[in-house]
């Protein structure tokens, strides 16, 4: 089958976002609402600009679906963006004059500067329009998608957020209350450090600026043995670590225990494997997952933990000094809208692109043309987890010799 892939379109004032995923199999139950929860989460998050509060995210399918069930085929998706309306002629397909000033205020921080020497533009309309983290609208339907595959499978996904500017969660915490992180309005599931974070974002209102900070995804579920060791671009943790830092605004990228177990000794940075007798719903269990379910750019098991780091954003309404496109002269960058901080949404995008890369992984090794033939495979795999000659293996030699 094709190596499941996704590709978006689209401008952050044009007329939508257009996002073609490839590679599913056929017969995944997949309606719209299966997307719309997801596309609502990434509009949440205190500190977002008032855009959030004019777009109602919904995307139509208007390919690869029939009667509720994907076909095999490329799956198409359109998500509308309602500032169009005000925007048409500024951001009109016909030849035309623009219908306003080109932007050559250029933001320090921003692709403005780099993509209109790359591209030869004298406006940076050009490139800012397909740089805006709107795109992540798009990411965001297409990882809803993957979301919906990995649950035929027991896969679950989540994120919330550890730090905020210099407030942040305590390093020990554990599996965090999602039902909690999705009720705080910057989703960290700790009320007091909710707290602080929230008045993090009101200071830097106040003050004209930005804030970033971390989140974390966690991935449940995942079975032992996805993608490979053999080769640098197969390593799982190599391929989650380009999908977040893809992300806009994203500058770092954490697996586990990452940069707190580099500082320590060995003995602080591995995770014991305990005997069979100490496991309890599943084969292969740990005392700890410092590794974060990965080991050699593999899954062990464990829950795959997964942070990113997110600068604070490059508008603010209380602009840098920078310099002029067009005239060279010495401005300040040019401000239009912007969120002062964006970390609670970035994690549902992060979430997005961990489900995009463990689906591709789980259609790597179970994939057939069919959901019930990738169920099979998966099954057929499941039974030999075990060690080397016990139970697991025996049962399934027991099977092969009866078929």
């Amino acid at each position: 089958m094709t190596l499941l892939d996704f590709r978006t379109a689209g401008e952050s004032h044009g007329k939508g976002l257009t996002i073609i995923l490839q590679g599913l199999p056929a017969g995944l139950p997949l309606t719209a609402e299966d997307i719309a929860a997801d596309l609502a989460r990434r509009q949440l998050g205190y500190g977002r600009s008032k855009r959030q509060q004019i777009e109602q995210d919904q995307a139509e399918i208007t390919a690869g679906v029939r009667h509720g069930l994907t076909l095999g085929s490329p799956i198409a998706l359109f998500v509308r963006n309602r500032v169009w309306e005000e925007w048409q002629e500024v951001m009109r397909i016909e030849p035309g004059d623009g219908g306003g000033k080109k932007v050559t205020r250029l933001r320090p921080g921003h692709a403005d500067q780099a993509g209109a020497m790359k591209y030869g533009f004298d406006d940076a309309r050009n490139v800012l329009e397909r740089a805006s983290a709107r795109e992540t609208a798009a990411r965001v339907a297409a990882g809803a998608i993957c979301r919906r595959l990995l649950a035929e499978f027991g896969i679950e996904v989540h994120s919330h957020t550890v730090a905020i500017g210099e407030v942040c969660l305590p390093s020990a915490v554990g599996e965090p209350d999602w039902h909690a992180v999705e009720q705080s309005p910057v989703r960290c599931a700790d009320a007091q450090i909710s707290k602080r974070m929230v008045a993090a974002v009101d200071a830097a209102r106040e003050a004209g600026d930005t804030l970033g900070g971390v989140f974390e995804v966690r991935a449940t579920g995942a079975p032992i043995g996805l993608v490979s060791h053999v080769h640098w671009d197969k390593k799982l943790d190599g391929q989650l670590a380009q999908a977040i830092m893809s992300i806009h605004s994203i500058k770092g990228v954490e697996i586990g225990g990452g940069f707190v177990v580099a500082a320590g000794p060995g003995s602080q940075a591995h995770d014991v494997i305990l005997a069979p007798e100490h496991w309890s719903d599943r084969a292969w269990q740990r005392a700890s997952n410092r590794a974060g379910g990965l080991e050699g750019g593999i899954t062990n098991g464990e829950p795959l933990i997964v942070r990113g780091a997110a600068k604070p954003i490059s508008t603010l309404s209380n602009p840098l000094p920078s310099v002029d496109l067009g005239t060279g002269e010495e401005i300040r960058a040019h401000y239009e809208r912007s969120d002062v901080c964006v970390v609670p949404a970035a994690g549902v995008v992060g979430e997005a692109m961990v489900c995009f890369v463990l689906a591709r992984a789980l259609l790597e090794k179970f994939g057939g043309d069919s959901l019930a033939e990738t169920k099979r495979n998966h099954a057929s795999y499941t039974k030999t987890i075990g060690p080397r000659g016990g139970p697991a293996v025996r049962l399934e030699e027991e099977e092969t010799t009866e078929a």
